[in-house]
């Protein structure tokens, strides 16, 4: 039988962290910062994508720290992988935050269209990773210190488009283009809304439609698509 004490609340369960990346030393810092916290526990580790693959299938964490360069399978194709067969299964999707070492690296934004929550450097101060897991683990993205429409700007220029990809809109009603350029902008609800003049429920209703018209899952992945389709200047 399990007795409760009236009065006293149940401590929340920890945020279950895990971390794939192919350097052990990298991961033994992290590992050390993670068990330092009441409010988190290690999942797992993972040297390699292929092994992330195989072990999310097992045991679906909360929040997964997926390095972007390793050998056998990359961060990128593993989040994909991930992130498909959570869907196929139709069970929760393990929040991805991709980890680089460099801030303009084209495989950041190839990740975060594959399903990551955002990305950090492998130099971000501890208390910013351990504050990006948070976030993500409460349904936010996270990105690097900068400017997120930097990276996105930079990495269209790759794009072999000759101009803004307008068809790609076509699927959405005038209002909701309206939210869609917006929110790309990157603009908030409340602005949103008062720029429109209508209510933040009117926007979050229209922004749901976008990203489910749209396939895309987040307002980061809105943002990479509206760059990939020279949507914004």
């Amino acid at each position: 039988m399990n007795w409760k004490v009236p009065g006293v609340a149940e401590a929340p369960a920890p945020i279950t962290v895990a971390l794939v990346d192919d350097q052990p030393l990298f991961r033994a810092g992290i590992r050390m910062m993670v068990q330092s916290q009441a409010d988190m526990a290690l999942a797992w580790e993972a040297d390699d994508g292929g092994q992330a693959v195989a072990l999310a299938a097992q045991d679906r964490p909360d929040v997964l720290l997926m390095d972007l360069r390793m050998p056998v399978m990359d961060g990128v194709t593993a989040t994909r992988h991930i992130t498909e067969e959570a869907d196929a299964a139709g069970v929760d999707k393990p929040r991805i935050i991709a980890l680089t070492t460099f801030n303009r690296d084209q495989a950041v934004v190839e990740a975060v269209q594959a399903g990551a929550s955002g990305y950090l450097l492998k130099s971000a101060e501890p208390e910013f990773l351990l504050a990006a897991i948070r976030t993500v683990y409460s349904g936010y993205s996270v990105i690097a210190p900068g400017s997120v429409h930097e990276l996105f700007q930079h990495a269209a220029r790759t794009v072999p488009v000759a101009g803004p990809d307008l068809a790609v809109l076509e699927v959405l009603s005038p209002r909701e283009r309206d939210v869609f350029l917006l929110a790309a902008k990157g603009l908030g609800n409340g602005e949103m809304a008062e720029s429109l003049f209508v209510s933040e429920a009117t926007v979050k209703t229209h922004l749901r439609s976008v990203l489910a018209k749209l396939g895309v899952r987040s307002r980061l992945q809105l943002v990479a698509f509206a760059y990939e389709h020279r949507l914004l200047g």
